[in-house]
């Protein structure tokens, strides 16, 4: 503050001039202790991957947990990942993790057995999570660890609707130590994550999901090349450069994947769940226990319907899949063929991604992903990979993809009705019809154009899409032959003449399906099971197990089931780990277990900013 002494017309008059502290905008502070990056790598050389794994999954064996351990944002086995010679890895070493406290000015304080810093302050964080007992567990093992490294932690165990809420925890940056999960995918995506301007704030109305405040030049450069280019290999080395950016400057310490869980019969041969692929009855047809003409399925929950368009719950998409499985699968988070003859991707040839001209009122997808008319003012993307915003009258040219999606030669259904043009085109007309009950339409809105034939079809995206998933096809079909033989309006006639408002109570789409894949559904006892044969018309052959049963059970009587021999399998829906009667029955050879890293991985955000 500063006084100054004014003379106006003889009056001697005092006045305080005020110097104004204008406030520093919310979040530009470094924090204190985790803004220096020796602390956040002493952290992570601190923290014993394995020994939290072991806390949480005691009965998983040691192999099984150690492919658990995370090193990045990304899996080890995953296509997109750095490799570990594009990483810093941060193996548990307490004594390494000191000496980098000592460098930052953290010393041990024999009194008390934690550090200090020239000031005398403790090094202590609080760490924030929720009151699930898995991650208490978890985080009590974790708090003891930093101990010994002489770092205090406080623990704040929270209920979740305030953790993840949309006004508190994380989404307002309200933490120093944050434990939380993302849940992977096959394609990683990452930049609402890790890109600089989606660190939420209040200058931007708290958007974005960057909670650590991590803004590294080089990440945020490759993480939107990752995300916005088609080609993988440009993509793989955009993400190796962001994953080499992050386990350097450790902004968030990766932990450890959850578990899949599968328990079946020891006789049971080719039962093989992938990482990364949900639906594991991917290669039922395959599915064989010797001298048994039937495969038992336990499932603790029943699904309201197979109409998949609306009925998105996963018992209603694993049951359908025995039915009408996906033309691709994504084992080891990796995309392949199945019932597509190849994926059509840019370098197989069958999609083009060509520079057009656009022109004022045309549909095109902006910058921000939205499908609207060409408009004055409206940011778009134009072929450079530039974002520009657009002018009336300006000349432009936008990227468009153009994709053909083919399928396998000799795919029946099961009245032996080959696939054709008409049930590629129903397919798309009830996906995209506003009657249909589904949720979202965006793939409808981003299609300029869809042709078919009888061995597929070709969709012509709208200028500025470049979706990096453009190679999976977004349309199904449905049996537009098929004769309604159920009561109703619509008896006697055909599948194609239903309309789409209809389609979610007809019994031929919702309980008794008809479709190309190994299995057709015969019988639907509510509550109790659903029985499947094989598909005559399979183009696989003939699967090795004439039929499969999904038995209804309850969560309590799951495991006497299957010790009882009445289920075969019972998969991760059911079971949440590996109980001591399960392992005891493994271990005697009564059934296999089989433990997968889910795409679920629990992690800490480190908060490099303070309010």
């Amino acid at each position: 503050m500063e006084t100054k002494i004014v003379e106006v017309e003889k009056t001697v008059q005092v006045e305080v001039e005020k110097t104004v502290e204008v406030e520093a905008a919310a979040f530009t502070i470094p924090h204190p202790i985790l803004g220096d990056p020796k602390v956040r790598q002493a952290l992570a050389y601190c923290t014993n991957k394995l020994d939290l794994i072991k806390s949480v999954y005691p009965l998983v064996d040691e192999a099984a947990q150690q492919k658990l351990v995370m090193n990045s944002f990304i899996p080890s086995y995953q296509w997109a990942y750095a490799g570990d010679e594009n990483l810093t890895i941060y193996p548990f070493d307490p004594a390494k993790g000191g000496a980098l406290l000592d460098e930052a000015g953290w010393k041990m304080n024999a009194d008390t057995g934690f550090r200090n810093n020239a000031a005398g302050d403790e090094l202590s964080l609080k760490f924030t999570t929720t009151t699930a007992a898995f991650r208490q567990t978890w985080a009590a093992v974790f708090e003891k660890q930093m101990a010994d490294c002489g770092v205090r932690i406080l623990r704040f165990h929270v209920p979740a609707s305030w953790w993840f809420g949309d006004t508190t925890g994380l989404a307002r940056r309200d933490f120093e130590l944050g434990a939380f999960a993302w849940v992977g995918q096959a394609d990683p995506t990452g930049q609402t994550l890790y890109a600089c301007d989606q660190i939420p704030s209040p200058t931007n109305g708290w958007t974005g999901q960057n909670y650590m405040g991590w803004c590294n030049d080089a990440a945020d450069k490759n993480i939107k090349i990752a995300n916005n280019r088609l080609l993988q290999d440009e993509r793989k080395a955009a993400y190796t450069i962001v994953q080499t950016e992050y386990t350097k400057d450790v902004p968030a310490i990766p932990l450890f994947n959850r578990t899949d869980t599968f328990a079946y019969a020891p006789a049971l041969v080719n039962f093989e769940p992938k990482p990364g692929e949900s639906y594991y009855m991917y290669n039922a047809d395959k599915w064989e226990n010797p001298g048994q003409d039937t495969i038992v399925l336990g499932f603790t929950q029943e699904p309201a319907s197979l109409f998949t368009l609306v009925e998105d719950a996963f018992v209603a998409r694993a049951a359908s899949y025995f039915i009408s499985p996906l033309p691709y699968t994504s084992n080891d988070y990796n995309y392949a063929a199945s019932l597509l003859k190849v994926l059509p991707t840019l370098e197989s040839g069958l999609a083009t991604n060509t520079a057009v001209d656009v022109k004022e009122g045309d549909a095109v997808q902006d910058a921000d992903g939205n499908v609207a008319p060409l408009a004055a003012g409206m940011k778009v993307i134009n072929s450079a990979g530039e974002t520009v915003t657009y002018a009336s009258g300006q000349a432009l040219q936008m990227n468009q993809l153009v994709v053909k999606y083919e399928f396998l030669d000799g795919l029946k259904f099961s009245d032996g009705t080959p696939l054709s043009k008409a049930d590629y085109e129903l397919g798309q007309k009830i996906q995209c019809d506003k009657e249909s009950g589904a949720t979202s339409f965006i793939l409808c809105d981003k299609t300029q154009k869809f042709e078919a034939t009888d061995t597929g079809y070709t969709v012509t995206w709208v200028p500025g899409d470049q979706d990096p998933l453009y190679f999976l096809n977004p349309f199904g079909w449905y049996p537009a032959h098929q004769v309604i033989e159920s009561d109703g309006p619509y008896k006697g006639k055909t599948l194609a003449d239903v309309p789409a408002k209809d389609f979610a109570t007809l019994p031929e789409i919702a309980t008794k399906p008809m479709d190309v894949g190994p299995y057709m559904l015969m019988d639907w006892v509510k509550g109790e099971k659903m029985v499947f044969a094989a598909n005559p018309y399979w183009v696989g052959g003939a699967p090795k197990t004439p039929n499969i049963v999904i038995s209804f059970v309850t969560s309590e009587n799951a495991e006497a089931q299957l010790l009882g021999g009445q289920v075969d399998v019972l998969d991760s829906t059911t079971l949440v780990g590996v109980t001591q009667t399960l392992k005891d029955a493994a271990d005697a050879g009564k059934i296999k277990l089989l433990v997968n890293p889910s795409a679920t991985w629990e992690h800490i955000d480190l908060s490099l900013f303070q309010k």
